[in-house]
């Protein structure tokens, strides 16, 4: 939790909380109450609906930015007498002067390295070292499934909100005349339009990630061994892919009623080791 009180005070956290917080209050208590009235029963239901997708989406938020990610233990060091027990040989940061265990990356933001370093898409282009604005912090092993819940309640909230907009301004009794009238309903259709596309375009990306149990920074690694391994007429299996079910297990925990709670994360160990599948990186034959 180290620097998490900074990280809250920070512009783009900031900013983060304030665009929630506007597009709850005029999705409830602008085209809500405007569709059905938060006095009936179907207002009512609705607004719940939506102020809870928006609650599990601020608190997974908070959560993401005040998680310290993941660092290397103090007393980690390789293995003399097996020197393969992480699965590959261990990389030496010159940076932290250590050793790092697999899938931890260095920041040069955070000045360290951070366990299971996930990465992030920005502006389209995979970043190995890309520490991730909106909530000012990193996204690593520790941090991981509450950025995940945060992204797909986000994406359920806004998805929601555009469908209730666009309804609303399909009923006849409404009356665009006049200037802000009409610049209101054209910002806010543009946000929440523009916000699930994004965000919905970033879960799916996402929801690949974990069923294959891979980080954006080894995607972009494993692009060029499965084009070597396709050119040779072989498959190209990632290491840590364990299947989907235990892929997901991994990030959001083995009891399935927990895996939408941000902070129910008790099976995560130190991270430094991870299971290997049994085909590894090796390409492998299509009819195995």
């Amino acid at each position: 939790m180290g620097g998490g009180k900074g990280r809250l005070a920070s512009s783009p956290v900031i900013a983060a909380i304030s665009l929630i917080g506007v597009v709850y209050y005029i999705t409830v208590f602008v085209f809500v109450d405007d569709l059905l009235g938060l006095s009936t029963s179907p207002g009512r239901l609705n607004a719940c609906i939506f102020s809870w997708l928006a609650f599990m989406c601020l608190f997974s938020f908070f959560v993401a930015v005040l998680t310290d990610p993941g660092s290397v233990p103090p007393s980690f060091a390789p293995e003399t007498e097996d020197p393969l027990k992480f699965g590959e040989p261990l990389k030496y940061c010159d940076k932290c002067s250590t050793y790092k265990p697999p899938r931890a990356h260095h920041c040069r933001v955070c000045r360290r390295c951070v366990l299971k370093m996930v990465g992030m898409i920005h502006l389209m282009l995979i970043n190995n070292d890309h520490h991730c604005a909106w909530i000012s912090n990193c996204v690593g092993y520790a941090n991981y499934k509450a950025f995940i819940l945060c992204v797909f309640h986000a994406a359920m909230a806004s998805i929601y909100s555009m469908v209730v907009f666009f309804i609303n301004i399909l009923e006849e009794h409404h009356n665009f005349e006049g200037v802000y009238n009409k610049i209101f309903y054209v910002l806010f259709g543009s946000l929440v339009s523009l916000l699930s596309l994004a965000l919905s375009t970033l879960l799916g990306w996402h929801i690949y990630l974990l069923t294959h149990n891979i980080t954006t920074i080894e995607y972009r690694i494993a692009v060029r061994a499965m084009w070597l391994a396709k050119k040779s007429g072989q498959k190209h299996h990632h290491r840590f892919d364990l299947g989907v079910y235990k892929n997901l297990s991994m990030i959001l925990g083995p009891n399935v009623l927990k895996w939408l709670w941000p902070t129910a994360t008790g099976h995560l160990k130190d991270g430094t080791q991870f299971a290997i599948s049994k085909a590894g990186d090796r390409p492998v034959s299509p009819n195995c």
